[in-house]
């Protein structure tokens, strides 16, 4: 029996659902109205409140924000430390040799941009969204797609109280159809629409493969001796060495909080590397671990990052939709930023829609959006850099410093890239290699004052999911785990989650595979790094999961 035949639904009909209440969706709920305060705009939000699943470094350029609210000083948005003191640091395990900021191409200046906490600009946007009568609904998690043939009609919404086995429950509220004449997604990262919609309708034929790394924040109080207000500072080395690609960001916030940051490329080829415990073992570096001795650990979250940039942007429009922000992959690099491509990519995707609706369009391609984003700002902004991430994957560390630094001046200075465009190639999935094939690696115990088990920190994430509803990570063959990725890869879900939720537990009738899916931060992970592609991340019900207060 199908859902589809044995559930009703209502449905509510509005010009534009917007799937994600994050910077790209917030940017273009605003835009939208800002247009024509008569167009009628729905935000979802699976978090429980806007920001509560938001988690970026975050430095931020301005440009997206000066388009969408030229006057966001004097309206109060929460974005004051600007950029005093930047530095590139090369790490060896003892020491560590600074990189001047002269030779670097002016793209990689961050004077004149911000540090801030997304989460709580979210929530400003949001502010800003409800005055001009945009509908905002957190704890509402976008589930399924509605599909009419191959136009996305609208989003399921609000489905809550199945139990484990999805059937429903006692207290069973089957949710709503949102229908839209245009739907956008903008659930961030791998979200699992745009995943679906991405396969459906081979949005990415043509285009290279999507690349990722995983982040891993804290927030540190420190000793105020220590803290330096707008100083940012980046890291590449030790102690990943070349083991995997990546890197760290340190950025003196506000009240002495001091952001922490660690992000490991997921394409890294030994499955024995377990990137939390690489990001505790970089704290105890001598320079991290002199401004953090003394302070306090008072958040930790982890997300993906996508990583692919111009090679790998799909096709961004489809029937009845576009594709906004992570969705589909606009961070730099080599900046570590995607937050103000997100806010263009909302506004240009608004700008079409709106022009759509003036002229009784619905429901058809917007290609007038996938046409602001390949021939404007966010082009700009990715096409300079988009050898760095293949030469780094390809050469390592070195290599990218230097060709990828000669290929993003000459661009900068030519709007040419002299290395044309090079290919990222396998999966990040099908990067990994055998365990057989690679050395164990040996990881410190933490200490409990500068590091921390995965446990414990994920108590400072706030996160929480209702234990009697289905999980929400779906195993395409629940045999695969222990008859294939245990001993082919170790099993790596044991290490790559960078919350503890998956576990090979010894038994007397042998090995068995849990999942504890109530530690979720929903970095979505699992399903980018598992080899065998045998990981569905879906979302859990609505306000499930992490609850960040300032990330």
């Amino acid at each position: 029996m199908s859902e589809e035949v044995q559930i009703e639904r209502e449905s509510m009909e509005y010009d534009v659902v917007i799937v994600g209440a994050g910077p790209a969706g917030l940017s273009a709920a605003i835009r939208l109205k800002q247009i024509n305060p008569e167009i009628n705009v729905v935000v979802l939000e699976k978090g429980s409140e806007v920001g509560a699943h938001i988690l970026s470094g975050a430095v931020l350029d301005p440009s997206g924000l000066n388009r969408l609210i030229p006057d966001w000083k004097e309206k109060g948005a929460p974005v004051s430390t600007e950029v005093v003191d930047d530095n590139f640091f090369v790490l060896g395990e003892a020491g560590q040799v600074r990189v001047p900021n002269w030779p670097m191409p002016p793209l990689m200046n961050n004077h004149g941009n911000y540090i801030v906490s997304m989460g709580n600009v979210c929530r400003w946007l949001a502010e800003q969204a409800e005055a001009l009568e945009v509908e905002i609904f957190p704890g509402m998690a976008a589930s399924k797609i509605v599909w009419d043939g191959d136009r996305v009609k609208g989003v399921v919404a609000g489905e809550m109280g199945l139990n484990p086995d999805g059937t429903p429950g006692p207290m069973y509220e089957p949710g709503m159809e949102l229908h839209g004449k245009y739907v956008f997604i903008a659930e961030g990262v791998r979200g699992s629409l745009a995943k679906e919609i991405i396969t459906r309708l081979n949005l990415s034929d043509g285009h290279e493969p999507q690349k990722f790394g995983i982040g891993m924040k804290e927030i540190w109080e420190v000793d105020p001796a220590k803290f330096q207000k707008g100083r940012v500072i980046h890291t590449m080395g030790w102690p990943l060495g070349k083991n995997a690609g990546g890197g760290s960001f340190i950025y003196h916030f506000e009240d002495n909080q001091v952001l922490v940051g660690f992000v490991v490329h997921l394409n890294y080829q030994n499955p024995h590397l377990y990137p939390y415990m690489e990001f505790q073992r970089f704290k105890h570096h001598p320079m991290v671990a002199e401004l953090l001795e003394g302070g306090k650990r008072v958040a930790y979250g982890a997300r993906a990052i996508s990583e692919g940039g111009w090679q790998s942007l799909p096709q961004l429009s489809f029937d009845g939709g576009v594709l906004l922000g992570c969705s589909a992959g606009m961070v730099n690099v080599p900046r570590i930023k995607g937050n103000h491509n997100a806010m263009i990519s909302g506004i240009e995707a608004a700008e079409a829609a709106a022009a759509a609706l003036a002229a009784d369009r619905a429901g058809d391609r917007l290609e007038a959006y996938d046409s602001a984003v390949r021939g404007g700002d966010i082009a700009k902004d990715l096409k300079k850099v988009r050898n760095v991430k293949p030469i780094w994957s390809k050469l390592g560390l070195w290599p990218s410093l230097a060709l990828g630094g000669f290929d993003m001046w000459v661009s900068n200075l030519t709007g040419w890239n002299p290395l044309g465009t090079w290919k990222h190639g396998k999966t990040d999935a099908a990067a990994t290699g055998k365990a057989a094939d690679f050395p164990k690696i040996d990881y410190p115990r933490p200490d409990g004052k500068l590091s921390f088990d995965r446990l414990t920190n994920v108590a400072f994430s706030f996160t929480n999911h209702e234990e009697s509803q289905p999980c929400h990570l779906k195993l395409k063959d629940p045999s695969i785990p222990i008859s294939v990725n245990l001993p082919v890869y170790d099993e790596p879900a044991q290490r790559y989650c960078p919350a503890g939720v998956y576990e090979v537990i010894e038994g007397s009738d042998g090995p068995r595979f849990q999942i504890n899916f109530q530690n979720c931060v929903h970095c979505k992970t699992c399903d980018i790094k598992d080899p065998s592609q045998n990981i569905n991340w879906t979302t859990p019900q609505g306000g499930d999961g992490p609850n960040y207060p300032n990330m």
